[in-house]
């Protein structure tokens, strides 16, 4: 949670679940260099603690994802999985009352700590689950696997995306998997079927230099000027879609912004080269083929040596069925209503790790073995 209303705890007892989430806040893993080994100690102890399986399988060096596994009473049935990363995003310490990862906890009973929400909560809540479940003698005819994963917060390349290629994770055997979602202001519980796709698009325009004193004719500048008035140009009529339509979410539309800006070596030097950095994300329902073909005319009418580069382009669209035929949704939605609980369907404005859980699924029936991957189901499902 963000920097807030000084005043730490007076020290009173408090529930052991919320110490241990303390604990887990505590352990440093912002990048760029999170503590990794830390984290997944903490996590193995915690799973043997409860009597789960540990395993850790190494994607890349340097990088585990630890699965904690609460072994079904019929393991052939396809499994649940319960993900959730390990890193978080960095801080900037002079806008905080209290240190970022020192979990101090209020008066009031508010943490402050990076990664309150996004996402070491959520973690918590998995093993707190399984604590009062197993407390209670229940048992499963379904396995349930906890996942616990790197570098989420820089695109997951050398966390979920090695990770669903390997023969560890096709052995999990999922048929239904809940990741994050956001928190909820009111008692309705967003359900989170989809994501859009992250593009972050680097345009290079190339010009003639001279020196500063002088009309220089077909600048990079000139070009880039052109650039920028497309895409920001496109931005605001997204940004007013969603302002005009009440029924629009923001993971309904496009959002477009420039995020870097590079060109120039001297006051008094028109420069021959300049760049913009653009990061947009796009929802499920536009034609990516049809949008790329967009982002190439705005260049191409900027001029000659305008260009366009990606440093990420995410082009699968995969969305979580939400229809009552679905065997998967009919069973979680039904939970929901018998708890007269309030679901919205939406979007999930950024990305998360499962899109390369949804990316290698196939629909399945409901039972038995599996050849291979089963579908990831909502987002954050109930995050709040």
């Amino acid at each position: 949670m963000a920097p807030g209303k000084p005043g730490k705890s007076t020290g009173a007892s408090e529930n052991p679940s919320v110490t241990l989430f303390r604990e887990y806040l505590k352990i440093d893993t912002v990048h760029p260099k999170p503590d990794y080994d830390a984290a997944v100690r903490f996590l193995e102890r915690v799973g043997t603690d409860l009597g789960l399986a540990c395993q850790k399988v190494e994607v890349c060096q340097g990088r585990v994802v630890l699965i904690l596994t609460w072994q079904g009473t019929n393991p052939r049935l396809r499994s649940i999985l319960l993900n959730s990363h390990t890193d978080v995003v960095p801080v900037f310490e002079e806008h905080w009352t209290y240190p970022p990862f020192e979990a101090v906890k209020d008066s009031q009973g508010n943490i402050y700590a990076r990664g309150a929400q996004d996402m070491k909560c959520v973690s918590i809540q998995y093993l707190e689950a399984i604590r009062r479940l197993k407390t209670e003698g229940k048992s499963f005819a379904r396995t349930i696997h906890l996942t616990f994963v790197p570098d989420e917060e820089v695109g997951g390349h050398k966390g979920m995306e090695m990770f669903v290629q390997r023969p560890e994770f096709k052995a999990l055997n999922v048929g239904f998997a809940m990741d994050e979602g956001l928190a909820s202001p009111s008692d309705t519980f967003s359900v989170f079927y989809g994501e859009r796709s992250p593009w972050w698009i680097k345009v290079k325009c190339m010009g003639s230099p001279g020196h500063g004193s002088r009309f220089i004719s077909n600048t990079a500048a000139e070009k880039m000027h052109k650039v920028i008035n497309s895409f920001l140009a496109f931005r605001e009529s997204e940004k007013q879609r969603l302002k005009s339509d009440s029924s629009l979410t923001l993971g309904d539309v496009t959002s477009l912004n420039m995020t870097m800006l590079e060109g120039g070596v001297s006051f008094n030097v028109v420069p021959s080269e300049m760049a913009a950095s653009f990061d947009i994300r796009i929802p499920p329902t536009v034609d990516l083929k049809a949008f790329e073909e967009q982002v190439t005319t705005w260049c191409r009418d900027a001029g000659e040596g305008v260009t366009c580069e990606f440093h990420q382009k995410c082009m699968d669209q995969h969305i979580t069925s939400t229809e009552e035929s679905d065997p998967w949704w009919k069973a979680f939605s039904g939970v929901c209503r018998d708890m007269k609980l309030q679901l919205k369907l939406e979007i999930f404005p950024a990305a998360t790790d499962s899109r390369y859980i949804r990316a290698v699924s196939v629909m399945p029936d409901a039972t038995g073995p599996s050849p291979g991957v089963r579908p990831a189901a909502p987002a954050g499902a109930v995050s709040r």
